[in-house]
This record gives structure tokens, C-alpha cells and sequence, in this order.
């Protein structure tokens, strides 16, 4: 993760992710190292069922959706809920038009407007936009927008890279709409199909830490 505020000098913050897919939907496992050098670890679940939990004093706590919507670490513009993208489970969706998104591809802009149940428990957001593209129904750029209306955050595709038959992001920017200050998602190596024990992507598993790939099945991926 490239922090690169609007004023300020660039910091990066090295981590690692695993990503997976159970009867619930997709998984994801975060590790990424605070500006103090202590490795922070989550767990990310979407789907009906969706939650996020964190290592706290050695064990799993679960987040409520105010605390996931907060930076993974200090100094950076991307959080638990970023990655999760719960919004796109929320019932009340409308096809709002055909647009240009990321990479500059046409895409179909969705309004997903949050859950009675979810402003209840945080009046962080009260709606989020998100890009599908028109050919491939990929993921491309996303906005988040507060209950007054206004765009607060932006995610989008900054480059894709082909690993293997794959296609998977290579960078993308996480922008606070409000500061303008950026953080860009930089892989620089990856590894697909690999046969992960489904225990790491359960709360109880999360206290244990998982070993990286082995070199071989690594592929470096340049800046």
C-alpha cells in the first residue's frame, strides 16, 4: 500500500492478502504491517452473511460496520469495508446509466442504497455506486457517498496484469474525495490456485499466521 497524501512525504505499507471463496462468498485474509512495523491481521467476509474481524491481544474480535469502514492501519486510505464491498448485497439497487469507468471501459453504473439496518448502526454512508464492466461484469471503479449525497471516497482499476489464463489488479487507487489524499494498491507478486486449508478463512483460524507461497509458485509482478 503506496500512501501518497496530498501534502506529506509517500509511505508504504507492506502486506500480504489470501483470497478464497466458501458457501458464504468470497474471503478474504489481510495481513499488512502499521507504521510502527506491527503486522495488523483481518478477516473479510462478504456474502448474505458478511463480516470482518481483527486480531486484537491475540484473539478474533469482530468489527461493527463503524470500525470497518476505519483505515486498516493509520496513514492510509483503505479499510476492511473497501475490500469487503458489502453494498453489493444491499437489496435496494437501481441501473442508473452506461459509463466510462476505469481503464476507460464502458460499464454498468449501479446505486446500491444502504439497509435501514446498516444507517442504524453507522451514518458513515448512506449509498455507494459501483462499475461493472459492459464485456467482462468485472468490478471496475467504486464511489461512496454519504447521506448528504456527496461522492467521500473513489476506488478504481489503475492497471490489470495477466497471470497465467487470470487477468488480476496490478494497481488500483483507494482517493478520500474530501483530503484528496490517495493510496494506491500495488501487487508485486502473486500466486492462484492454490489449495488453502479452509481454517484460515474462519475467525478462530485467524490467530494463527499462514506462510506465504513458496518462490517457485510466485509471480513477480513489476511496479
Amino acid at each position: 500500500l503506496r500512501a501518497l497524501p496530498r501534502r506529506g512525504e509517500e509511505k508504504v505499507f507492506k502486506g500480504r492478502l489470501w483470497g478464497g471463496r466458501s458457501s458464504r462468498g468470497a474471503v478474504f485474509r489481510v495481513e499488512v504491517a502499521d507504521p510502527a512495523g506491527v503486522t495488523q491481521r483481518f478477516l473479510i467476509r462478504n456474502g448474505e452473511r458478511a463480516g470482518v474481524w481483527r486480531i486484537s491481544d491475540g484473539r478474533p474480535v469482530e468489527l461493527e460496520p463503524a470500525a470497518a469502514c476505519a483505515a486498516l492501519v493509520p496513514g492510509v486510505e483503505v479499510s476492511a469495508f473497501d475490500l469487503q464491498m458489502p453494498f453489493l448485497y444491499w437489496p435496494d439497487a437501481t441501473l442508473e446509466k452506461i459509463a466510462r469507468a476505469g481503464l476507460g471501459r464502458p460499464a454498468y453504473a449501479y446505486l446500491f442504497r444502504a439497509p435501514p439496518e446498516w444507517m442504524a448502526r453507522t451514518a458513515v454512508l448512506g449509498a455507494a455506486r459501483a462499475y461493472l464492466d459492459t464485456q467482462a461484469h468485472a468490478l471496475m471503479q467504486t464511489e461512496l457517498i454519504s447521506p448528504a449525497g456527496k461522492v467521500v471516497k473513489s476506488f478504481f482499476i489503475v492497471s490489470l496484469k495477466k497471470v497465467g489464463e487470470q487477468y488480476i489488479p496490478k494497481q488500483a487507487d483507494y482517493r478520500n474525495e474530501i483530503s484528496r489524499d490517495k493510496t494506491r494498491f500495488q501487487v508485486t507478486g502473486a500466486a492462484l490456485n492454490l489449495r488453502l486449508p479452509a481454517a484460515i478463512f474462519e475467525p478462530a483460524g485467524l490467530s494463527t499466521p499462514v506462510e506465504p507461497p513458496a518462490a517457485p509458485q510466485l509471480v513477480r509482478i513489476e511496479p
